[in-house]
């Protein structure tokens, strides 16, 4: 009966076949995942109920947003979730990028430096740091760069971070990327993040540590500020909005990192007392609350997308058995027609935009053209079903989402089934 559906959908039987013997041998992990959603999802209700959210939590404001109930006890809530002293979850907050620039221009001032112990940040940290010239860097703003490359197996160069943090005494803040972004590199684990920030912390104890927690959240069961981070920082177009938030991003943390983003994102004077929440609160807090089980759902399809392309020969990161530290899944293909291929059939698994062909272009914040496909309900949305990639090489491909684990499932064969239909892949 299923495999009718899914030759209505495109998906040939022979292609249909091989995803169904995949998934045999992935019942026991699942059933690990679904348990640790089921954790996580008691952990934001029981944050929800000891903070009495209420009907009245929903209603939202306009205008300055002066004593938003609403907003007050969100914020609440994420800070008893990642167990911190406060919280930033705003509309007002654009995109993931825009919330790391936050942290670290609120918390960064002329003079101090700015050092990542984990090598290269994601692209379009770049030009915020000033690694290429943009307008408004923290380089325009007196602010240096410095950083230490993991080396090769993935691990922490201690050595030299120890060199980095005793030689240059300006270093006020350290920058921990969890996830791999654009390279091949290995997400880090919250407990490898945890030794990484109790190393800087014994050598510096002045120093602030802040997680990019993109793509993170809810992956596990702890999270970094459970581990020592001073920040957490995040997108609500990825995990936490759960697939139902618009727009937004959230930085959780120590009071005083917090209350100097707040300040920074509004005004000297009125920094978390005002900001309209403007009618969307109702998605904010339903889609944090589903946000644990539609990251499980993710995480289903980037183990099944690793265990089908590692079968057919591609480099995946992770492979088909690591444990997983965030819901991205690299597939390298060698070729820029592997990464077309891929959106191209990730595209047309969509609920919007199906019919439409991604096309590789000069996307604002990177250095190489790049294609993305993402039919979302929310234009961009990282937790919705979506692919991108930098057309450069290695050529590699980076998968993401799923609201549902079945179309996750759908688009991971719908890419099988375009590279088949182009003879990029051969079935046996």
């Amino acid at each position: 009966m299923n495999s009718k559906i899914y030759e209505e959908l495109g998906i040939s039987q022979k292609v249909y076949e091989f995803g169904e013997q995949i998934l045999e041998g992935l019942k026991d992990r699942f059933e690990k995942i679904d348990q640790r959603a089921e954790y996580n999802q008691l952990k934001v209700l029981k944050a929800m109920q000891e903070n009495k959210v209420s009907e009245a939590c929903l209603l939202g404001t306009t205008g300055y947003g002066y004593n938003d109930i609403g907003r007050e006890k969100l914020e609440a809530v994420y800070a008893s979730v990642f167990h911190t002293e406060d919280a930033l979850v705003r509309p007002q907050i654009t995109c993931g990028t825009h919330a790391l620039a936050l942290a670290l221009m609120s918390n960064l001032r002329p003079g101090d430096m700015l050092f990542s112990p984990v090598g290269k940040p994601y692209d379009t940290l770049e030009e915020v740091i000033g690694i290429r010239p943009s307008k408004g860097s923290l380089k325009e703003y007196g602010i240096d760069y410095t950083q230490v490359d993991l080396l090769p197996d993935g691990s922490f160069d201690f050595e030299n971070i120890k060199k980095a943090l005793l030689t240059h005494k300006n270093i006020k803040l350290a920058t921990i990327q969890r996830s791999k972004g654009y390279q091949t590199r290995p997400t880090l684990s919250v407990t490898r993040i945890g030794e990484l920030i109790s190393f800087i912390k014994d050598l510096r104890p002045d120093v602030i540590c802040m997680v990019d927690n993109c793509y993170g959240e809810f992956v596990e069961e702890i999270e970094p500020t459970d581990v020592g981070a001073d920040m957490v920082v995040g997108s609500l177009i990825k995990n936490p909005g759960g697939g139902l938030a618009p727009i937004g991003g959230y930085i959780a943390g120590k009071k005083e990192c917090v209350e100097n983003a707040a300040f920074r994102l509004t005004s000297p004077g009125l920094g978390k007392e005002v900001g309209a929440s403007l009618g969307i609160l109702p998605q904010f807090y339903q889609g944090f609350f589903l946000a644990p089980t539609v990251t499980a759902s993710a995480l289903k399809g980037a183990i099944f997308a690793a265990n089908i392309y590692e079968k057919l020969g591609f480099d995946v990161v992770p492979n088909a058995t690591e444990d997983r530290h965030d819901i991205i899944q690299a597939v390298t293909f060698g070729k820029p027609e592997g990464v077309i291929g891929f959106c191209e059939g990730i595209q047309s698994a969509a609920p919007v935009d199906s019919f439409v062909a991604p096309e590789p272009w000069d996307m604002p914040g990177y250095d190489a053209q790049v294609i993305m496909a993402a039919g979302a309900f929310i234009s961009g949305s990282s937790i919705e079903l979506s692919a991108d990639g930098p057309i450069k090489e290695p050529y590699s491909v980076f998968f993401q989402g799923g609201l549902t684990w079945p179309h996750a499932k759908l688009g991971i064969l719908k890419s099988l089934q375009r590279l088949v239909d182009i003879g990029f892949v051969v079935l046996q």
